[in-house]
């Protein structure tokens, strides 16, 4: 009985693996192997590279980046909180009203470190 409930699952798992195994196994056979000197170049669009493809961001972008995707979580953990503010006990409240001091402070040490706020 156990065997053929699960008969289903198990011809799907071994679908699923068995499907991108003879895909890339496929591609491997058509592709075309020659070396060509256009092949070796960064792909722009169709039209011919102009300088070096490689070229140093500074890091104040991924730092930016980083801090607008943790602030975008953090964003959805405190509308959930306050759309259940009233029913929270109150060691709750002091946990969420600290992680908001606590956030709010990251906030004006970034903006102070950027010489954004002239605090």
């Amino acid at each position: 009985m156990l065997v053929d409930d699960y008969l289903a699952v198990g011809l799907f798992a071994l679908i699923a693996l068995l499907v991108p195994l003879i895909a890339t196994f496929v591609g491997k056979l058509f592709r075309p192997t020659k070396r060509a000197e256009l092949r070796e170049t960064t792909y722009e669009c169709g039209e011919r590279p102009i300088g070096v493809a490689q070229i140093q961001f500074h890091v104040q972008f991924y730092i930016y980046a980083i801090i607008f995707v943790a602030f975008d979580i953090v964003t959805v953990f405190l509308l959930i909180w306050a759309m259940s503010f009233t029913e929270l006990s109150e060691t709750a409240r002091i946990f969420a009203v600290t992680f908001l001091i606590i956030l709010l402070v990251g906030v004006f040490y970034s903006l102070k470190k950027e010489r954004i706020l002239w605090i």
